[in-house]
């Protein structure tokens, strides 16, 4: 065959874009990804926001992808995250400019899961996978594997859509998320086919653009399966005090925060039959001596309140070593006659505020360090058990980690999730919105009633379908109640946990790390001696095939050259 072929592409398979168009839209996806999130909470963008990044790294090097996914992990991180710049100007005494440099670093680092979504999707992508594909499982993996100091998943973006959030049950937030990431997928898919001026792959487009359909289908009859379940249950009621103090206040007047939460309780009492209060993280600041605690609780105030209390407590115990006492940051559950009956220490504990990195293991680190808080982590995931009921009891930014809730849950038989939690250090901000939720879907993964109930907002009850039934405002004194049913039962999620995303994980990083196929490399290549003969032209059904399929030209080419030999 006389002359060059011209081949037209199978898929969209434009150039990939240079570097300033390429990190336009990788920042443009880390402002619709903050557009998208809780807080602003435009979720629509949540079906859009992801697809700038995977035009900008179709066709990139491994290093390119990383970089650019970095670049949308900061921009969305340096802007969502904006609070933490406050945070640290009001209780570092740093000027601004480190404070900033400091947000930085700490967004700099939260950037690397967006790196690693982009490394291991261009990995994948060079191996041979579809960049569909691999855009999926580097964007599952990197939620599972890469670990956070502040967690998100991008479920959150739909925290306000019940109907999409229902697979939670089966596998956790990475499965709610991966339908708004296919639909990501289609919208990328039609901006590559536009690049490359090509027909765009409808078939493959309506597939991605249905698994957000067949969510909001399953979710459309989950719901109602699970509404029925909740109102056969048994009901309970449930209140909780909002104290409303600030973070100096709460260790200055000691006494005020202990007014305000008896004065509410009271007033929960008055006006309805409360089965459980609850008060929030470290809500009695006076710390307890760990051997005092079961005398000093009820003759404090748990006797006089005549109803089963969780609250929040800091445990005392003295140590031989550098460090001379510990800490605990306690959740306490009394019974009616105020004895307490059961305790939980939180174990996610935040670094060098709460607790130095190996300190238990090395006591002398806290002589270098003695502003380092000397909090240690508890060891126990038993449920708080009263009566007939277990609490599933987790503190602070522990509700936000689906493995460790979970974790909780199967040691036991818990009827109700509960979490004490004190958001005032970020003031009066997104974050505790962004903190509620990144929570609400742990009540879907075990079909329980969900309860928080916190300092300064947002405290809520949220009921298994992940609806949030009654809450708070932020930064305002407060005292709700409302009904929950006892629920008890297994979710699929709850039997195999992480368990599947794991191996996705293990899996896909193993296939990143093996030698990439090379473009153009054939299973069982034909070898070529010499060139086959040009004077016997294809017919015109193998001259169609090489136009459309370049695999067929050479097979046809090998086919000519072997009857050519054989004359």
């Amino acid at each position: 065959m006389s002359g060059a072929v011209a081949h037209r592409p199978i898929a969209p398979d434009p150039a990939p874009l240079g570097g300033r168009a390429a990190a336009g839209l990788a920042v443009a996806c880390g402002v619709l990804y903050f557009l998208a999130f809780p807080g602003i909470d435009l979720w629509p963008l949540s079906f859009v926001a992801l697809a700038p990044l995977l035009v900008a790294m179709h066709g990139q090097t491994p290093r390119r992808a990383a970089w650019l996914g970095w670049l949308a992990g900061f921009t969305m991180t340096m802007i969502g995250f904006y609070w933490l710049l406050e945070l640290l100007e009001t209780f570092s005494g740093f000027p601004t400019a480190l404070c900033l440099l400091f947000t930085a670093i700490l967004c700099g680092y939260q950037a690397g899961r967006i790196a690693f979504f982009g490394w291991l999707h261009a990995r994948l992508s060079r191996r041979g996978y579809p960049g569909g594909l691999a855009f999926a499982v580097g964007f599952a993996v990197s939620e599972q594997a890469f670990p956070l100091l502040f967690p998100w998943s991008y479920a959150s973006t739909v925290h306000q859509v019940p109907a999409l959030n229902q697979l939670a049950e089966l596998s956790g937030p990475i499965l709610v998320a991966l339908p708004l990431v296919a639909a990501n997928i289609a919208v990328a898919e039609l901006v590559l086919a536009r690049r490359a001026k090509t027909t765009p792959r409808w078939r493959l487009i309506g597939a991605l653009l249905a698994l957000p359909v067949l969510s909001a289908l399953y979710g459309a009859v989950r719901i109602p399966m699970v509404d029925a379940r909740t109102a056969a249950a048994k009901k309970g009621r449930v209140g909780m005090v909002q104290a409303n103090m600030s973070l100096t206040g709460k260790r200055l007047h000691r006494g005020e925060g202990m007014r305000r939460h008896l004065a509410g309780s009271h007033a929960l009492t008055s006006r309805s039959k409360i089965d459980l209060l609850l008060w929030s993280e470290t809500s009695v600041m006076s710390s307890m001596l760990e051997e005092e605690v079961e005398t000093v609780v009820p003759d404090r105030f748990a006797a006089s309140l005549g109803v089963p209390t969780l609250f929040g407590a800091v445990i005392v115990k003295n140590v031989d070593d550098a460090r001379r006492y510990i800490l605990y940051n306690s959740a306490l559950l009394t019974n009616q006659s105020g004895r307490v009956v059961g305790r939980f220490d939180k174990q996610r504990l935040v670094m060098f505020s709460e607790s130095m990195p190996f300190g238990e293991t090395f006591p002398i680190l806290y002589e270098w360090s003695p502003n380092s808080g000397k909090f240690v982590p508890g060891t126990r995931y038993d449920p708080l058990t009263f009566g007939e009921h277990q609490v599933a009891t987790i503190i602070c930014y522990e509700d936000i980690i689906p493995g460790f809730v979970n974790r909780i849950v199967n040691n036991g038989d818990p009827d109700l999730i509960a979490n004490l939690t004190n958001d005032a250090w970020f003031g009066d901000t997104t974050e505790p919105w962004i903190h509620l939720a990144s929570s609400t879907l742990r009540a879907v993964e075990h079909r329980r009633f969900f309860v928080r109930s916190t300092n300064s907002g947002v405290s809520a009850i949220i009921d298994p379908v992940g609806r949030v039934v009654v809450h708070t405002d932020t930064f305002k004194e407060e005292a709700i109640d409302g009904e929950i049913a006892w629920l008890r039962g297994k979710t699929v999620y709850e039997v195999l946990g992480d368990i599947p995303w794991w191996l996705l994980s293990l899996v896909a990083v193993g296939f990143a790390f093996t030698s990439p196929r090379k473009p153009g490399q054939q299973s069982a290549p034909a070898r070529e001696s010499e060139p086959p003969h040009e004077s016997e032209p294809p017919s015109g059904r193998e001259a169609d095939s090489a136009v459309t399929d370049p695999d067929e030209e050479f097979r046809g080419k090998s086919r000519r050259w072997f009857a050519a030999s054989s004359k």
